[in-house]
């Protein structure tokens, strides 16, 4: 049996952080912010390939008996270290996939991943887990397919019209799903932050 730094699992979890510098080069392809539609299908395959793994590796890590202290630890990094890039990149691009009000979604997504990790982290402090709800499982699914959308972005709208305009839907979608999650996390750990 492979050690458990290396079991299949964790390397799916390796697999979805070194996706992230991929993506990043898709768009500098053309030695700038801007890229082809070669480079944001190329972005797109890679994403959706990262996306795949994080269900993946949960499942088997727990199907197989295989779960480890670095495949949690690195998880839920490695999903933010996904989702905050592509955030930024569309943000910073030439085409400004995301802009003016629809920043406002990226924001809330980014700042509700910070929240969570940082209470996550205090609350491991104290030896006190919060569970995943169904509806966290949602957002981060509405939240991958929103970001596929949008990497895709002006490449897709040629072949489906209105797919960007579709993408910022979703997005705002999982914006109003994050501060609801956001808030229902806080709450839970409230209890455990507030000295006695």
């Amino acid at each position: 049996m492979a050690k458990p730094a290396f079991n299949l699992p964790n390397m799916l979890t390796y697999g979805r952080i070194l996706a992230v510098p991929l993506i990043v080069l898709c768009f500098f392809l053309e030695g700038r912010l801007k890229s082809s539609d070669f480079a944001r299908w190329s972005a797109l395959f890679i994403f959706a390939a990262a996306s795949v793994t994080d269900y993946f590796d949960g499942y088997l890590a727990r199907a197989w008996k295989q779960t480890s202290n670095i495949g949690r630890m690195l998880d839920p990094i490695a999903d933010k270290l996904l989702v905050a890039t592509c955030l930024l990149l569309l943000a910073a691009d030439t085409d400004r996939t995301i802009a003016g009000w629809t920043l406002w979604a990226a924001i809330i997504i980014l700042c509700r991943e910070i929240l969570v990790s940082g209470l996550r982290e205090y609350l491991a402090g104290l030896k006190v887990s919060v569970p995943v709800t169904q509806l966290a499982k949602w957002k981060t699914t509405i939240q991958m397919l929103a970001i596929g959308v949008l990497l895709a972005g002006p490449a897709l709208d040629k072949l489906l019209p209105y797919s960007t305009q579709a993408g910022i839907a979703l997005l705002w979608v999982s914006a109003i799903v994050t501060l609801y999650t956001g808030y229902d996390y806080f709450r839970a750990g409230l209890k455990h932050i507030i000295d006695e």
